[in-house]
């Protein structure tokens, strides 16, 4: 697909969209508890910041004037306490808000971590990785100013634009009237930004994406690059990549910081316009302490405009790395549980494929009416040609797609009315492309069975002839390995992968080229192992070396999406078919070598 390039931008929403912010305070809800706590002490600490001002004229009207030496120090001590109160309160609001922001964080990357395990290889298939992963890590840490200091803010904000408003219409309603004038002008420019700024973050989380991507691809095929010395390209597309990250950046940057100077210009020509009007009393008349309060009240009206300014700043930026966000946790995954699923009690291992149709896209069918009964306990290698379907086969009974037409039966029960866990936990599944994890071989032995004990892991490592080349690792089974193995060979891995598919105790075992990474004298001695593995189980082995399969007890060969020939190795080569001459093909092919 075109998406899945690294230089291809991903469509955004063009129009703002409300709904993501309603998901967002969902998020929130949860927390309700603590932020009502928050809330009461914000709303304590706006009572003592609005009181300064208020004390200032009282002072300065009343008690000066009086000469009242005991209101003095008794306004002098309340208002020592309002400023102590207020810095409490200052430093729980804070410390709160902090932790509640990080806590809806963390729930809402522990949900779009769960949902990506289950949507479906399609997914994964359609875009870098890279976009995938900054959608995890960098869109919501971008989202932690929002709301650790954002949401709850914006409500202190809210509360202390009221609380002041409140105390300037009881002191004068007119000049409060006046102090709002140029309010609409405010709004005005708001509304010519918002949308220049949006746009502007919609490309830059483009471009963020864009350069994730390309890092995370160029350090995955870092051997290939060095072995086909493409240093010095790779440097120059990277430099185009961040080099249109810089500019949307610049440009998103310059957009965000108009809104500041903005609402201060705005805030200094009122601060301007109530000390002309009352000094020269133009349509007021006023006190001197009335007149300081009122600057005093301008400022703690205009600076909590001035952070929803800041936090409207931060809503329009957050928008695009919201849609990014939904927009993956709305990928429905293709396979899921039926609303009646029930879940799959323990299995022989019976398998039947009754009248199955496939195709990955519509119109390309891959699988064509195939029929086939598998008896429990039996094991079944499939064989042809490339592209034939083979994979397909196992990829549809461990349900990783599901099919157009037809039914897959595993005991009779029909696998889309079974829960998947059910289902796949009775199935191991060992594929060509084997994946070790960072930490210990025990560790990834394990992964296949948590419960499972260390003689239980030395047990299965045996059987697949790994423990050999384990014991002999400086640290044995608790040897450290990098991601993917990458200190260990090929065939090392594939057989640290094969004991971690065994280990599960499958009672269907699906081995996808499980040897292919093996030498002839590793592949010899497994199949002793596998031969008693396979004693009981239902399996399912892909393999293009057909010596590896002449002991199973059916060969299925497959082309044109069905089952053309079926039976043991001796019985299809007397058959001189289609499996025939694949065998004596590739045994020719051995014999010039």
């Amino acid at each position: 697909m075109a998406r899945n390039k690294f230089d291809v931008d991903e469509e955004l929403e063009e129009q703002f969209n409300a709904a993501y912010f309603k998901r967002l305070l969902n998020y929130v809800l949860p927390y309700k508890t603590a932020i009502s706590k928050t809330f009461a002490v914000i709303f304590l600490a706006n009572i003592a910041s609005t009181l300064g001002p208020y004390f200032t004229k009282l002072v300065i009207d009343d008690v000066i004037p009086k000469k009242n030496l005991p209101m003095l120090w008794l306004l002098a001590i309340a208002f020592v306490i309002s400023i102590i109160v207020g810095a409490w309160c200052m430093r729980y609001r804070i410390r709160s808000i902090t932790i509640i922001g990080q806590d809806v964080l963390k729930d809402m990357r522990f949900d779009i971590f769960q949902h990506l395990q289950k949507l479906p290889f399609s997914y994964f298939d359609s875009r870098p990785h890279g976009k995938i992963l900054i959608r995890v890590v960098n869109y919501i840490n971008s989202l932690s100013d929002l709301l650790s200091n954002g949401l709850i803010n914006l409500i202190s904000d809210i509360l202390s634009v009221i609380v002041t408003l409140i105390f300037m219409f009881a002191i004068d309603f007119k000049l409060t009237l006046y102090s709002l004038m140029l309010l609409p002008f405010l709004f005005i420019f708001v509304m010519i930004i918002k949308n220049a700024q949006r746009k502007a973050y919609q490309r830059l989380s483009n471009k963020q994406s864009n350069m994730n991507a390309y890092i995370h691809e160029s350090i995955s095929g870092i051997k290939v690059t060095q072995s086909f010395s493409r240093e010095d390209e790779n440097f120059k597309i990277f430099s185009e990549v961040s080099g249109e990250y810089r500019t949307s950046w610049m440009r998103a940057i310059y957009i965000q910081f108009l809104m500041w100077p903005g609402v201060q210009n705005i805030s200094v020509l009122t601060t301007c316009l109530i000390y002309f009007m009352g000094i020269k009393g133009i349509g007021v008349e006023v006190s001197t302490g009335t007149l300081i309060a009122f600057i005093g009240y301008i400022n703690n009206f205009w600076n909590p405009v001035i952070n929803i300014g800041n936090f409207y700043n931060s809503l329009i930026t957050a928008t695009a790395y919201l849609e990014r966000i939904f927009e993956t946790l709305d990928v429905a995954p293709d396979i899921q549980d039926a609303p009646n699923a029930f879940e799959l009690p323990t299995i022989k291992g019976d398998v039947v494929f009754n009248h199955v149709t496939f195709g990955y896209e519509m119109g390309k069918e891959i699988l064509k009416d195939m029929s086939f009964h598998v008896s429990s306990g039996e094991s079944i290698a499939l064989v042809g040609p490339t592209g034939a379907g083979k994979t397909t086969v196992i990829n549809l009974l461990s349900r990783f797609y599901d099919i157009n037409d037809g039914e897959i039966l595993i005991d009779g029960t029909d696998i889309r009315k079974v829960t998947l866990n059910s289902l796949r936990k009775q199935m191991g599944v060992m594929l060509q492309d084997t994946f070790i994890f960072s930490g210990t071989i025990l560790e990834n032995i394990r992964y296949g069975k948590l419960d499972a004990t260390e003689a239980e892991i030395i047990r299965a490592a045996k059987v697949v002839r790994a423990h050999d080349f384990i014991v002999e690792l400086k640290d044995g089974y608790q040897t450290e390995v990098k991601e993917r193995g990458s200190t260990l060979s090929a065939g090392q891995r594939q057989l640290i992968s094969f004991a971690r598919a065994l280990l599960a105790d499958p009672k269907i075992l699906i081995l996808d080229e499980a040897t292919s990474s093996i030498d002839t004298k590793t592949e010899s001695l497994l199949q002793d192992g596998l031969d008693k593995l396979l004693v009981g189980r239902t399996s399912f082995i892909i393999a293009h070396r057909l010596s590896t399969i002449k002991n199973s007890d059916r060969i299925f060969y497959i082309d044109k999406g069905d089952v053309q020939e079926s039976g043991s190795h001796e019985a299809l080569m007397a058959l001189r078919g289609n499996y025939y001459h694949l065998y004596q093909s590739q045994f020719d092919l051995l014999q010039q070598v």
